[in-house]
């Protein structure tokens, strides 16, 4: 008989989850499940679903290596009820265990259908904490707790506190918390990064490449050229790579642009940490090592540390304290439609079609060209909070809602109202001109704001400056711009916000075959 069964989900392929705590294999069971509910809530990209269920197997046979029994329900599975609960239930009434462990769900949607389960299946459930996160939910409410503003730099310095990282006693190392104002240089036009390293598929990935363009060919994406790190193994030499070849440099260039090449000095990590391949503090503690060993400089390191002890915690801390009203903000009352070539990337805007481009072939695209190329063109057209929430869970293969929504409806659009972010994040084309090589390729001529190929983004930037006027006017940090657009001859801020209302009166939410047919 089965004492205890112990499930594990798709994004806690960790050995130190919380499910496995004292785990007796010789009378335990844990299952596993792909189930077509988790692929197609939304219909995620096509090398998102290969890497969850590809690491899935591979730490499957992890555990079996180490005498673990393992019940694995395969996605073909004919008996497959295609949902966790069902599979819990189906294993429950099949193996009779005494009780049922299983970490708490890293999704809101989850965690709701997670409380009925003891109720479903007659038997106790324990939801366990996960302990993976460097702050639990309990540390965060805590620190917000009587806050007027709840802003990320605090909490990171709290983090750095609590962990001992980049300290010296009780101050920062280099005696300053945080370096980002010299992380934002343009890249020579003649600096190769190097390559970083590829992991090919092996016969458990490619069987999953196969599966996935079967049953889901028609999501966004393509499977061609995986090569993302599918096991804890892989993880660590993709993570060991970043900080002897990429870590030096990473912090001077992060936030630059360049096209054909998305990675540039960036650690592609982001999948490892958040499926559980690999653990957060091992990270910072190997940057920082390198730091401690000087062939990392302090800005590149701290920049780095700061990204996943500061804002990857922060942001599950503003998702579990702020559901499930936060998936409904929408402060600004934008209304828009996505347009069609959020998926497609057919646009003249050679930054749009980049960005786009790039996260179509990869499934990743770097902070800036998530926030300051398509995000920031989705809040100065006033896009759908909730289509563009559900863009960005689609198409990249480290977007789960917790890391995503915050991200999105906080720092991209403004749709919190100012929780996450102390002013919209609204670049005009100049910012995009600056921190990549984009526009120099562009149908658009980023120096012109008005007439025939005036960049969108610049008559975008003061159409949303106008909208906004009167609640931007009380944000200390817009004055600047508020002011400005004050001071601006009537009959020029009257032309721009006429094209931009052309222009965006022209973005079509279906692909244009549609819309033809539609229309004849």
């Amino acid at each position: 008989m089965v004492h205890t069964l112990r499930m594990i989900l798709g994004d806690q392929l960790s050995d130190a989850i919380t499910s496995l705590d004292g785990l007796d294999p010789a009378h335990d069971r844990v299952l596993m499940a792909e189930v077509r509910d988790e692929c197609t809530y939304v219909r995620h990209h096509k090398k998102k679903i290969v890497l969850v269920l590809s690491a899935m197997r591979h730490f499957a046979d992890r555990l079996r290596a180490r005498g673990v029994g393992v019940d694995y329900v395969e996605l073909d599975d004919p008996d497959n009820t295609h949902a966790l609960r069902g599979e819990m239930l189906r294993a429950a009434r099949r193996l009779r265990p005494r009780r049922i462990v299983v970490t708490e769900a890293g999704e809101w949607r989850l965690m709701q259908d997670m409380a009925g389960w003891q109720e479903a299946a007659g038997v106790a459930v324990e939801i366990a904490p996960d302990t993976r996160f460097l702050c639990s939910h309990g540390q965060f409410r805590h620190w917000a707790e009587n806050r007027r503003e709840l802003r990320m730099e605090f909490f990171y310095r709290e983090m750095r506190r609590r962990h001992d990282v980049l300290m010296d006693g009780d101050a920062p190392v280099g005696g300053r918390w945080n370096f980002d104002t010299e992380n934002r240089k343009r890249m020579p036009a003649g600096t190769q990064p190097p390559l970083p390293p590829r992991f090919a598929p092996d016969a458990t990935t490619a069987a999953v490449l196969a599966l996935v363009e079967r049953e889901f060919g028609a999501h966004f994406g393509v499977t061609a050229h995986f090569d993302l790190p599918v096991t804890h193994e892989q993880a660590m030499e993709a993570l060991d790579h970043f900080v002897s070849d990429r870590l030096a440099s990473f912090g001077d260039w992060q936030d630059f642009m360049r096209t054909g090449d998305p990675v540039l000095f960036h650690a592609l990590i982001s999948t490892s940490l958040n499926c559980g391949l690999l653990d957060p503090l091992v990270a910072c503690r190997a940057a920082e090592r390198a730091w401690r060993e000087g062939s990392a400089p302090l800005n590149a390191v701290e920049g780095f540390i700061r990204q996943i002890l500061g804002w990857r915690e922060y942001v599950r801390g503003i998702y579990w304290l702020r559901m499930p009203g936060y998936g409904h903000e929408n402060a600004l009352g934008a209304r828009r439609a996505l347009p069609w070539f959020y998926w497609s990337a057919e646009t003249p805007m050679n930054c749009m079609a980049q960005a786009i481009g790039d996260t179509r072939e990869n499934a990743y695209a770097h902070h800036i060209q998530r926030l300051m190329i398509t995000g920031n063109f989705a809040l100065l057209a006033g896009l759908d909070p909730d289509q563009v929430d559900e863009w960005y869970m689609v198409v990249y293969a480290d977007a789960y809602q917790w890391v995503e929504m915050p991200n999105v409806r906080g720092m991209a659009l403004f749709a919190d109202g100012g929780v996450m972010g102390s002013k919209p994040y609204a670049a005009s084309g100049a910012y995009i001109n600056r921190m990549s090589d984009y526009c120099g390729n562009c149908a658009y001529d980023v120096k012109r704001a008005t007439g025939d190929g005036a960049c969108p983004f610049n008559f975008l930037y003061w159409d949303f400056i106008a909208r906004h006027e009167r609640r931007l006017g009380a944000n200390p940090r817009m004055a600047m711009p508020v002011r400005t657009l004050s001071r601006m001859a009537p009959a020029r801020v009257a032309a721009m916000r006429a094209q931009a209302g052309r222009f965006l009166d022209g973005l079509n939410p279906e692909p244009p075959a549609i819309v033809a047919t539609a229309s004849s």
